[in-house]
């Protein structure tokens, strides 16, 4: 049975299940889906037990922060994704990963304070990957407008190279976000390897036998913003699909 991202993919191109199409739409699967397919499985599998440490996620980005010196970054719920807020000064969590007892709790936790910790040091690369963040923002809500507007520009000037152009400028615009985590991806490895791995080895927090797992859940939680922004690029190929018609 062919997965469903496959089968997904598939049908915006409109293709048959044909052999010779196979092996592209494979790769196009794997090159999108594969990323955040693999951080999901990393993520849920470590996410039990559910009780392997005595504190919580946010329990133990508390105690990191203190040790650090860093007692005015606030430690809070989120609805939106683990993430660390430079400007607000708040690391937040989702409620399974600030109350979790779990490794990947724990372990997503340290890798947000070492975000804090980058944001405190003066992590240049930090400030410039928020920067670009809040540039692509209105740069994708402009290409969305840019692809709406692209048959219609093109029907009333009958010159097909405007339409063209517009649709090139809008799907450019709607891979902003996946550019810019790509270009930004040190950061990631930086927050995770370079911070919050020295962290829980030397604070100790971890069991030992837990350390090469956490490596993987720290992996996981660097390429978490790339590989949502990758499977995000299947807009593109929806409005190309329906663009083309």
């Amino acid at each position: 049975m062919l997965p469903p991202e496959f089968v997904q993919t598939a049908c915006i191109f409109g293709y048959d299940a044909d052999m010779h199409l196979l092996l592209p739409l494979i790769f196009i699967v794997a090159l999108v889906f594969g990323p955040g397919w693999w951080v999901r499985h990393v993520m849920s599998r470590y996410n039990t037990p559910a009780d392997r440490y005595d504190g919580s996620g946010g329990e133990l980005a508390r105690y990191l922060l203190d040790g650090l010196g860093l007692q005015d970054v606030k430690v809070e719920e989120s609805s939106e994704g683990d993430h660390y807020d430079p400007q607000e000064k708040v690391i937040r969590l989702t409620a399974g990963n600030l109350n979790g007892r779990s490794l990947t709790a724990v372990t997503v936790a340290a890798h947000e304070v070492g975000h804090a910790l980058q944001d405190a040091t003066g992590y240049a690369p930090l400030k410039v990957r928020g920067q670009l963040i809040m540039l692509t923002r209105p740069i994708e809500r402009l290409g969305a407008g840019i692809l709406m507007a692209a048959p219609f520009v093109g029907m009333l000037t009958r010159v097909p190279l405007v339409s063209l152009l517009m649709i090139v400028g809008g799907m450019m615009s709607l891979g902003a976000t996946t550019l810019v985590h790509l270009v930004t991806l040190p950061t990631e490895l930086d927050a995770s390897f370079r911070r919050a791995l020295p962290m829980l080895e030397k604070s100790g927090a971890l069991k030992p036998v837990d350390l090469p797992h956490a490596r993987r859940l720290l992996k996981a939680a660097a390429l978490t913003y790339l590989s949502a922004s990758l499977a995000s690029l299947l807009n593109i190929a929806r409005w190309w699909a329906l663009l083309r018609r």
